[in-house]
């Protein structure tokens, strides 16, 4: 059954993202003009460490050169002025909150990571746009363009299962996604970031700019450009013509020259750049990209080559080959054989591998192996359960699909042991648990790896091509669910 856009605010605000909530009502009681609240908001910081950590960063970050550190909170806080202190606040706990999610989707986490750090480039190009506002006018189109798309963003972070089952259906780069998954959950991203900023007392200038913001006044209309203008950085659309009207209508509410416009949000771009240091959030900067040039826009082409249409009909095979087994054998090995081979001939892994979990479940083995010429391979691994928190056997605990492309992420650093780096091999795997009925049994374990072969990376300029790509990952979880599906079907006979 569908939520409301009620249950839905109720989930993300009071559950899923309780410490920006907390946060951000903590920091409504403190007023904006009122100079005697700085003592009062400076005590309620220091009981956070990490955000008084994170607001002396910011302090000595807007510093010039020349000026005493910033070694106390109570200080920082007069520098920064006390609006400037609650958007550092709701800033560093959203980045922290969505930073630390846990989810072993990585395309979940990867669209998370996005969509933050669009909303953090806005807020900055926004503030940006206004340079002879107030200062409280400054800071209040800052909060509402960090938070223009938070309906979006915290559902990604707190929608569960339910998101989880919209990520697996339909590819989540695909044009149109963000409409099906609002068809999807029974309303709409705007409803949800209308829905939040009422439940946090969020500014009016918010509430207004989730309302018809291109009839409305300037600041007003600056909200929505900025939000527009870095996403499309981000993903430039099909037509440049478009995005050169936009940067016009920027630049027409600003009074400056587009060219001039086009320096101002390159300078932007350094400070984002630094701020997020300031607020641990390096994973982001990557994501923010300089102005698109022409050869940005224009249609995503879609290749179809000889070998991508070999991959579908060897998949297609792999299908076949596990339902007539389950016609002439009740072998699980065969079964397991049979996945490793054709998973590698479909899409040309360096290995696969079957790893089962022990009988007391401590550990887990390698049953099979086989490398990039699907040869059985007779190398035995094995993987300790019990002595730290790992990937495979979050894996096994969660029966949730993992995808490792960068295991050095913050996502998977704490989730991949010294033995698993080094199976890893400096390259991707994916693990897919493996289960008779809903008992995981092991893991299959799908893996590009980079040779240590120095002279070879230098000519490869494509190096990254060793990451496994979102849809062989579907893919390849399919085909272990359909193998999962014999399994069961097979035990139960």
């Amino acid at each position: 059954m569908l939520k409301t856009t009620e249950q839905w605010i109720e989930l993300i605000a009071n559950t899923e993202l309780p410490a920006i909530t907390s946060t951000a009502r903590m920091l409504d009681k403190f007023s904006n003009d009122d100079k005697s609240s700085l003592p009062k908001l400076s005590k309620a910081i220091l009981h956070d460490q990490a955000l008084s950590s994170c607001l002396l960063k910011v302090a000595n970050n807007v510093q010039h050169k020349g000026v005493n550190k910033v070694t106390t909170v109570s200080r920082a806080t007069v520098i920064l002025g006390i609006q400037n202190v609650k958007n550092v606040c709701l800033t560093a706990k959203l980045v922290d909150s969505l930073l630390a999610s846990k989810t072993l989707d990585v395309r979940i986490y990867n669209k998370l990571m996005q969509l933050m750090a669009n909303s953090f480039y806005a807020a900055m190009l926004a503030k940006m746009m206004v340079p002879n506002y107030s200062e409280e006018i400054q800071e209040e189109v800052y909060l509402a363009a960090l938070l223009y798309g938070i309906g979006e963003t915290a559902f990604w972070s707190g929608g569960g299962e339910f998101a989880d089952q919209l990520a697996r259906n339909v590819d989540i780069e695909k044009p149109g996604f963000k409409e099906y998954c609002e068809q999807e959950i029974g309303t709409s991203f705007n409803a949800l970031s209308r829905g939040l900023a009422n439940t946090w007392n969020l500014s009016d200038l918010l509430l207004k700019a989730l309302d018809e913001p291109e009839n409305r006044t300037n600041e007003i209309k600056i909200i929505y450009f900025s939000d527009k203008l870095s996403t499309s950085i981000s993903q430039p659309g099909e037509s440049e013509n478009q995005f050169n009207d936009m940067l016009a209508d920027i630049a027409n509410i600003m009074k400056i020259s587009v060219k001039q416009l086009k320096a101002k949000i390159a300078h932007t771009r350094e400070q984002a750049i630094e701020l997020l240091q300031s607020y641990g959030a390096e994973v982001l900067i990557d994501l923010i990209n300089v102005l698109p040039k022409g050869n940005d826009f224009g249609p995503k082409q879609s290749f179809t080559s000889i070998k991508e249409i070999s991959k579908e009909k060897a998949l297609l095979s792999a299908f076949i080959s596990l339902t007539n087994l389950m016609k002439s054998s009740r072998d699980l090995n065969e079964y397991l054989q049979s996945v490793l081979v054709d998973s590698v001939k479909a899409f040309q892994f360096d290995r696969c591998s079957f790893l089962m979990m022990s009988d007391d479940k401590s550990q887990v083995k390698s049953r099979f192996i086989f490398n990039d010429k699907a040869e059985d391979v007779a190398t035995k691994i094995v993987f300790n359960l019990r002595q730290s928190d790992n990937a495979i056997s979050r894996v096994l605990d969660t029966k949730v699909p993992a995808l490792i492309n960068d295991y050095t992420h913050r996502q998977w650093r704490d989730l991949v042991t010294q033995e698993l780096a080094d199976f890893i091999d400096k390259g991707a795997i994916a693990i897919i648990p493996v289960k008779i009925g809903n008992k995981a049994i092991g893991v299959v374990c799908a893996q590009h790896v980079i040779e240590n072969n120095t002279e070879q990376i230098k000519k490869d300029k494509l190096i990254k091509n060793k990451d496994i790509s979102t849809a062989d990952f579907q893919q390849l979880c399919a085909l272990v669910e359909h193998l999962n599906m014999c399994l069961t079907m097979i035990m139960m006979r």
